[in-house]
Protein backbone atom coordinates (compact mmCIF):
# COMPACT_ATOMS: atom_id res chain seq x y z
CA UNK A 1 0.00 0.00 0.00
CA UNK A 2 2.65 2.31 -1.01
CA UNK A 3 -0.42 4.05 -2.73
CA UNK A 4 -2.24 6.19 -0.81
CA UNK A 5 -6.16 7.20 -2.56
CA UNK A 6 -7.87 10.16 -1.24
CA UNK A 7 -10.90 8.60 0.55
CA UNK A 8 -13.32 10.07 -1.45
CA UNK A 9 -13.44 11.56 -4.70
CA UNK A 10 -13.33 15.55 -4.70
CA UNK A 11 -17.23 16.41 -5.49
CA UNK A 12 -17.21 17.69 -9.38
CA UNK A 13 -18.33 21.40 -9.14
CA UNK A 14 -22.00 21.63 -9.49
CA UNK A 15 -23.88 24.69 -10.99
CA UNK A 16 -26.96 24.68 -8.01
CA UNK A 17 -23.69 24.83 -5.21
CA UNK A 18 -22.29 27.81 -7.47
CA UNK A 19 -25.95 29.63 -7.24
CA UNK A 20 -26.40 28.31 -3.86
CA UNK A 21 -22.92 30.21 -2.94
CA UNK A 22 -23.97 33.32 -4.39
CA UNK A 23 -27.39 33.90 -3.27
CA UNK A 24 -25.59 33.04 0.60
CA UNK A 25 -23.00 35.73 -0.20
CA UNK A 26 -25.78 38.55 -1.51
CA UNK A 27 -27.74 37.71 0.93
CA UNK A 28 -25.12 38.40 3.89
CA UNK A 29 -24.03 41.67 1.91
CA UNK A 30 -27.31 42.91 2.29
CA UNK A 31 -27.83 41.80 6.34
CA UNK A 32 -24.54 43.52 6.55
CA UNK A 33 -25.73 46.62 4.96
CA UNK A 34 -28.94 46.64 6.92
CA UNK A 35 -27.42 46.24 10.48
CA UNK A 36 -25.25 49.08 9.58
CA UNK A 37 -26.45 51.67 11.96
CA UNK A 38 -28.27 54.34 10.25
CA UNK A 39 -27.64 57.43 12.54
CA UNK A 40 -26.74 59.68 9.83
CA UNK A 41 -29.49 62.03 10.07
CA UNK A 42 -31.10 61.37 13.16
CA UNK A 43 -27.78 62.57 14.77
CA UNK A 44 -27.54 65.78 13.22
CA UNK A 45 -30.97 66.03 14.36
CA UNK A 46 -30.23 65.23 17.49
CA UNK A 47 -27.10 67.45 17.72
CA UNK A 48 -28.75 70.14 16.54
CA UNK A 49 -31.79 70.07 19.47
CA UNK A 50 -28.91 69.45 22.22
CA UNK A 51 -27.63 72.94 20.67
CA UNK A 52 -31.36 74.90 20.76
CA UNK A 53 -32.02 73.51 24.31
CA UNK A 54 -27.88 74.89 25.44
CA UNK A 55 -28.82 78.18 24.03
CA UNK A 56 -32.15 78.76 25.42
CA UNK A 57 -30.65 77.49 28.74
CA UNK A 58 -27.13 79.21 28.34
CA UNK A 59 -28.91 82.87 27.42
CA UNK A 60 -31.43 82.55 30.24
CA UNK A 61 -29.16 81.29 33.05
CA UNK A 62 -26.62 84.12 31.99
CA UNK A 63 -28.97 86.43 31.88
CA UNK A 64 -30.31 85.62 35.10
CA UNK A 65 -26.36 85.50 36.82
CA UNK A 66 -25.37 88.37 35.60
CA UNK A 67 -28.47 90.25 36.42
CA UNK A 68 -28.38 88.83 39.86
CA UNK A 69 -24.68 89.79 40.13
CA UNK A 70 -25.25 93.32 39.08
CA UNK A 71 -28.61 93.56 41.42
CA UNK A 72 -26.05 92.56 44.56
CA UNK A 73 -23.01 94.53 43.97
CA UNK A 74 -25.36 97.88 42.50
CA UNK A 75 -28.20 97.81 44.93
CA UNK A 76 -30.60 98.37 41.95
CA UNK A 77 -33.02 94.85 42.98
CA UNK A 78 -35.21 93.70 41.09
CA UNK A 79 -34.31 95.91 38.27
CA UNK A 80 -30.82 94.57 36.80
CA UNK A 81 -32.11 91.01 37.03
CA UNK A 82 -34.65 92.04 35.09
CA UNK A 83 -33.18 93.72 32.20
CA UNK A 84 -30.47 91.18 32.31
CA UNK A 85 -32.75 88.30 32.17
CA UNK A 86 -34.46 90.04 29.26
CA UNK A 87 -31.48 90.71 27.46
CA UNK A 88 -30.35 86.64 28.11
CA UNK A 89 -33.62 85.56 26.06
CA UNK A 90 -33.38 87.68 23.12
CA UNK A 91 -30.04 86.68 22.50
CA UNK A 92 -30.93 82.96 23.15
CA UNK A 93 -33.92 83.10 20.58
CA UNK A 94 -31.24 84.82 18.49
CA UNK A 95 -28.88 82.37 18.24
CA UNK A 96 -31.56 80.19 17.66
CA UNK A 97 -33.06 81.42 14.75
CA UNK A 98 -29.69 82.28 13.62
CA UNK A 99 -28.79 78.49 13.81
CA UNK A 100 -32.06 77.78 12.51
CA UNK A 101 -31.30 79.31 9.39
CA UNK A 102 -28.15 77.99 8.70
CA UNK A 103 -29.64 74.85 9.02
CA UNK A 104 -32.19 75.43 6.79
CA UNK A 105 -30.01 76.70 4.24
CA UNK A 106 -27.66 73.79 4.31
CA UNK A 107 -29.36 71.01 5.92
CA UNK A 108 -26.14 68.36 5.01
CA UNK A 109 -24.03 70.84 7.10
CA UNK A 110 -22.39 69.66 10.24
CA UNK A 111 -22.26 71.72 12.83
Amino acid sequence: MSEEKPAREPIAEDARIDALEARLKAAREREEERNQPKVQGADANYRMGNRVLADLLGGIFGGFVIGWVIDHFAGTSPWGLLVMLFLGIIVAFRNVIRSANAHSADPDKDQ
